[in-house]
């Protein structure tokens, strides 16, 4: 019996992979790299420096950790101005009518994303309130795929790891749901999230009478 649903925040919620996209491009491109979208699917899910040192192994650049440090803040600032303009008009359809009705059957609803600016996301959005817990990237010590956001989630949240389901548009953080002992959806394509117990186009297109047959 599902208790708890999880979701990310990436892709799962709002497209704000966009924005981090433009922002990693536009540091990238100060060492002459072109980073592509194949390129962005790498930095899905992972942690902030993490991706920084994706990016420069694409340029084959080492980098002493405190100036890894000072880029990775330089595209965190970059990437907080582009989403102060974000709006609730941007949520994905059908998003706040599948919490909403989640909650109605008092099933517990979380948010872990690996992004430090989760909060700041959701309370733009005006859906901060709808959750029962917040984990975001400044709560954590390891990134997607390890399991300890999705862990740390089920904990706050008051539930078993097999009691949750995680929505997740990456394969990193589809395989850090399966670690934790959870059932996963998948949004978005079969090639990289076949893993997952369930593949649907879109979170809105999730069947809630369907919750526990995952």
């Amino acid at each position: 019996m599902i208790k708890a649903v999880i979701f990310d925040l990436d892709g799962v919620i709002i497209d704000t992979a966009h924005y981090h996209y433009i922002a990693w491009k536009r540091l990238a491109s100060e060492f002459g790299i072109t980073l592509t979208p194949a390129h962005n699917e790498l930095l899905k899910g992972v942690s902030r420096m993490h991706s920084l040192d994706i990016i420069l192994s694409l340029g084959n650049i080492e980098l002493p950790l405190e100036q890894r440090e000072q880029l990775a803040e330089k595209k965190n600032s970059w990437f907080i101005e582009y989403i102060e303009s974000i709006r609730p008009e941007e949520i994905f359809p059908g998003v706040v009518e599948l919490i909403m009705n989640l909650r109605a059957k008092n099933i517990r609803v979380g948010l872990a994303s690996s992004s430090k600016n989760a909060p700041r996301v959701i309370e733009l959005l005006g859906i901060a309130t709808q959750f029962d817990t917040l984990i975001d990237g400044t709560m954590i010590t390891r990134s997607k795929p390890d399991p300890e956001i999705f862990l740390l989630a089920a904990h706050k949240l008051g539930v078993g790891p097999s009691d949750c389901l995680v929505f997740e548009d990456a394969e990193a953080g589809v395989e850090a749901a399966l670690a934790a002992g959870m059932k996963c959806v998948g949004v978005g394509s079969k090639d990289q999230l076949g893993k997952a117990n369930l593949i649907i186009k879109n979170t809105g297109d999730f069947n809630i009478q369907s919750i526990n047959t995952i």
